[in-house]
């Protein structure tokens, strides 16, 4: 059989998107990089080519999907045009911005991926702190917002949700309604 070769960057994802896919099926314990490589019919050298172990080729899904995530929040956050309460008013929360139906869904989101989805939620978090803060910077540059401490602020809007996102006692929709609730008063304080 003649060998395929791909960009860097395209096997990566490739590797990166079946590992998922039979982490989704198998279960993250149950699959090997054999599997992997198997299900992509590729040595399993080059697997390892590109993740030294099954915990980097996760870390890099999970990097991936917080990336994936992060990026759907952007259009209303980074928004010039609007108020730093309708950005509040606009966004998504976290439970709104997933698509239920892939791999990646289903890795963080099954039966006993909790830790899994403790590690994703945690990776948004650290993804998304920067963006907030660089855009309460600007808003506190515009007269939009007086705060004291801007990088604080943000730690607080973005991993002060943590604690509601990861209830299991709530719907999406009352997670959502109380983070935005908390967050339009705590901007009236500012």
């Amino acid at each position: 059989m003649a060998r395929i070769t791909k960009e860097p960057e395209e096997r990566k994802q490739e590797i990166l998107d079946a590992a998922m896919k039979l982490f989704s099926e198998k279960g993250y314990d149950k699959t090997s990089i054999s599997d992997i490589a198997e299900s992509l019919k590729i040595a399993q050298g080059l697997c390892y080519r590109y993740f030294p172990s099954k915990e980097a080729l996760f870390e890099a899904a999970i990097d991936h999907y917080a990336d994936m995530q992060v990026s759907k929040m952007l259009p209303i956050l980074c928004d010039g045009s609007k108020t730093p309460r309708e950005k509040i008013l606009c966004s998504p929360a976290y439970p709104q911005i997933e698509s239920e139906g892939s791999d990646y869904y289903r890795v963080f989101h099954s039966e006993g991926s909790r830790p899994f989805h403790d590690r994703l939620s945690l990776r948004i978090c650290k993804k998304a702190l920067p963006i907030l803060a660089e855009q309460l910077q600007k808003a506190q540059e515009t007269g939009e917002i007086h705060m004291d401490d801007v990088r604080t602020a943000a730690s607080f809007f973005i991993y002060g949700q943590l604690g509601i996102l990861l209830a299991h006692d709530l719907s999406p929709k009352e997670k959502s309604d109380r983070i935005r609730q908390f967050q339009l008063k705590m901007m009236e304080l500012f």
